[in-house]
């Protein structure tokens, strides 16, 4: 591959893309999504965590990369059949969720809490980075998944190489079909609000998708 100027562009390296923060909570938080969900959203919270550690990492924003990782792992776990709770939004079934499994990963009231609101933020319009690094890595990193936000953002060769990777496997109609549901049972949710207002045109016109 080549970059501006016609200066060759090193491929990214395939460590990299299956790289997992060396902690236990970490290793757990993959077996977790691994086991409960689908193919798709398991990539899907792979490729979220890729693009989130790029984002901050090439921009010199400081994060917490088990925090955000265990967070990209388990940030749709709401929508999960087994943890879609029946009246509150998935992103706070799915911080609750996370909660518990950071007890049991022994982190403090504090981490645990972190891991709760970092959930919840991504599905917010916008997070300040000087209060939420995570939340807002997270949140632009599931916009570009999810939605196309901002492809630019990321350098077509790692896009590129996320995608190889992880594939997307039918994502979008997976994801239009958990929202539409969500809005059907909690309309006043933000997932309601999402479909409400054209989400589902705009979850497929993602130029991820374009090949």
């Amino acid at each position: 591959m080549r970059g501006t100027g016609g200066r060759q562009t090193p491929p990214v390296p395939p460590a990299l893309l299956d790289a997992v923060p060396d902690t236990a909570a970490a290793r757990s938080a993959l077996q977790v999504a691994g086991a409960f969900h689908s193919p798709a959203l398991l990539h899907h919270c792979r490729r979220s965590y890729l693009w989130a550690a790029e984002y901050g990492r090439s921009r010199g924003i400081g994060f917490d990369d088990e925090l955000l990782f265990v967070s990209a792992m388990l940030h749709d776990i709401g929508l999960v059949p087994v943890f879609d709770s029946a009246n509150v939004p998935f992103e706070e079934a799915g911080g609750a969720v996370a909660w518990v499994f950071a007890a049991g990963a022994g982190w403090d009231a504090d981490r645990r809490r972190r891991t709760a609101e970092v959930i919840v933020a991504h599905m917010a319009d916008e997070v300040d980075v000087a209060v939420d690094p995570e939340g807002h890595l997270l949140e632009l990193a599931t916009g570009l998944d999810i939605s196309g936000r901002n492809p630019g953002d990321w350098p077509a060769e790692f896009r590129a190489a996320v995608l190889d990777r992880f594939p997307r496997l039918g994502l979008i109609e997976e994801f239009v079909g958990c929202f539409e549901s969500q809005a059907r049972r909690k309309p006043t949710s933000l997932a309601g609000r999402f479909v409400g207002s054209g989400f589902a045109a705009r979850a497929r016109a993602n130029p991820l998708d374009a090949g």
